[in-house]
C-alpha cells in the first residue's frame, strides 16, 4: 500500500508539476522574445523573463483562486479595452488598466474570503526563484559558443526555477508571513496575474491589427513562434523536476 500510495505522489506530481511547466514555459519564452524585440541584450531578457513567468505560475501553484479572480478581471478589462479602444492595441496601457482591475477585484476578494499574507510570500518566493534561476543560467550561457534554443532554455529555467523554489521556499514563506501585510497580498497578486493576461491578449489581438507596420507584426510573429517549444520544454523540464524532487523527499502534493 505505501509503494501504492508513492508511485500516486509521484504521478501527481508529475502531471502538477508539467501543467504547471508548461504555462511557466509558454510565459517565458514569450516574455522573453518580446524583451529582445524591445532592444533588450545581455543577461536582462533571461532574467527579467525567468522572475516574470516564475511569479505568475507561482500565483496559480500556490494561490489558485485569487489567480483566477486575476484571470477574471484581466478578461473582462481587457475585453472592455478592446470595445473602447479598437485595434489600436497599446501594450502598457491594456496592462495597466487590467492590473488595476485586478487589484480592486483581489481587493474585493480579500474582504470575501478571510486570508493572510502566504499568497504574496509564496509569490515573491517565485520571484527569488525566478531571478537567481535567471542569474545562474545567465552565467552558464556566457560560457557557451553555441545559441541555446528555446525548447533547452525553457526546460532549464523550469527545472532550475522548481527546485531553487523548493527548497527555498519554507523558510522564505515563513519569513514573508511574519513581514508582509495581509491586507495587500490578494490584490498584489490578482493584479500580477491580471496584468499578463491583458499581455497575453495583446499579443493575440495585434496579430489581427491591419494598423501594425511590418516590421512589428514580424516581432509579434516572432514572439508566437517561440511560444510552442516554450510551452513543450518547460512541460517537459517541470515533470522532470518534479518527479525528481518527489524522489528526493519533498512532498509535492502538500503544496497542491
Amino acid at each position: 500500500m505505501q509503494s501504492k500510495d508513492r508511485f500516486t505522489a509521484i504521478i501527481l506530481a508529475l502531471l502538477v508539476w508539467g501543467f504547471a511547466g508548461a504555462l511557466f514555459g509558454a510565459l517565458f519564452a514569450g516574455l522573453h522574445q518580446i524583451l529582445l524585440v524591445l532592444g533588450l541584450a545581455g543577461w536582462l531578457p533571461l532574467v527579467i523573463a525567468a522572475a516574470a513567468a516564475a511569479m505568475t505560475t507561482t500565483a496559480f501553484y500556490s494561490a489558485m483562486p485569487i489567480a483566477l479572480v486575476g484571470c477574471m478581471a484581466g478578461v473582462l478589462a481587457s475585453i472592455g479595452y478592446l470595445i473602447v479602444i479598437g485595434h489600436d492595441i497599446d501594450l502598457v496601457m491594456i496592462a495597466s488598466l487590467a492590473g488595476g482591475a485586478g487589484m480592486l477585484a483581489g481587493g474585493f476578494y480579500s474582504w470575501m474570503v478571510a486570508g493572510g499574507s502566504r499568497p504574496l510570500a509564496e509569490t515573491l518566493t517565485g520571484l527569488f526563484a525566478g531571478l537567481l534561476a535567471g542569474g545562474l543560467l545567465s552565467l552558464v550561457l556566457g560560457f557557451v559558443a553555441e545559441p541555446v534554443g528555446v525548447f533547452v532554455l525553457a526546460a532549464g529555467v523550469v527545472a532550475l526555477v522548481g527546485a531553487l523554489f523548493e527548497i527555498s521556499e519554507r523558510w522564505l514563506v515563513r519569513l514573508g508571513i511574519a513581514w508582509l501585510p495581509g491586507v495587500v497580498s490578494a490584490p498584489l497578486v490578482a493584479g500580477l496575474v491580471a496584468a499578463v493576461v491583458a499581455g497575453s491578449v495583446w499579443i493575440l489581438g495585434s496579430t489581427t491589427a491591419t494598423v501594425l507596420d511590418t516590421r512589428t507584426q514580424q516581432a509579434i510573429a516572432e514572439v508566437l513562434n517561440d511560444i510552442p517549444p516554450g510551452l513543450l520544454g518547460g512541460m517537459l523540464g517541470g515533470a522532470l523536476s518534479g518527479m525528481v524532487l518527489e524522489l528526493f523527499g519533498f512532498r509535492l502534493e502538500d503544496d497542491i
